[in-house]
């Protein structure tokens, strides 16, 4: 038993300093935003660098008007809820660790605000949401 353990240990030693040195260059991006606007019009950005170039990107690749930044993510992720029948109604947006929170709590404030159909209409998680 004490050969399969100290085995176990040397394979995530060597697995460790693998990764670390197969690491890019720039490090881990881990930030991320979500941008929304009038009648269910969203954009969203991950991945990214640092915190205001996703908020810039987010907004920029918002389809409507009116859009706004609601959320950014660094490590977790983010999900946008609306009423299927009443796309420019009620709506819920939340961040989370994990994307089933994110989605889960969105719809509950979409349903909170009025909501009677309400759906996830968009996500996003960065690098390590």
């Amino acid at each position: 038993m004490t050969a399969v353990v100290n085995r176990l240990r040397r394979v995530s030693a060597l697995v460790a300093v693998f990764g670390f040195f197969i690491m890019p260059a720039g490090g881990v991006h881990a930030a991320g935003a979500m941008a929304v606007g009038n009648c269910a019009a969203y954009g969203f950005a991950y991945d990214y660098s640092d915190v205001e170039e996703a908020r810039s990107a987010a907004v920029a690749k918002c389809t409507g008007t009116s859009c706004n930044v609601v959320a950014t993510i660094q490590r977790s992720c983010v999900a946008f809820a609306i009423d299927g029948r009443n796309a420019c109604g009620p709506h819920g947006y939340a961040v989370a660790k994990r994307l089933g929170q994110a989605e889960n709590t969105a719809l509950r404030y979409c349903y909170k605000y009025g909501g009677k159909d309400c759906v996830i209409r968009a996500w996003a998680c960065d690098a390590k949401g």
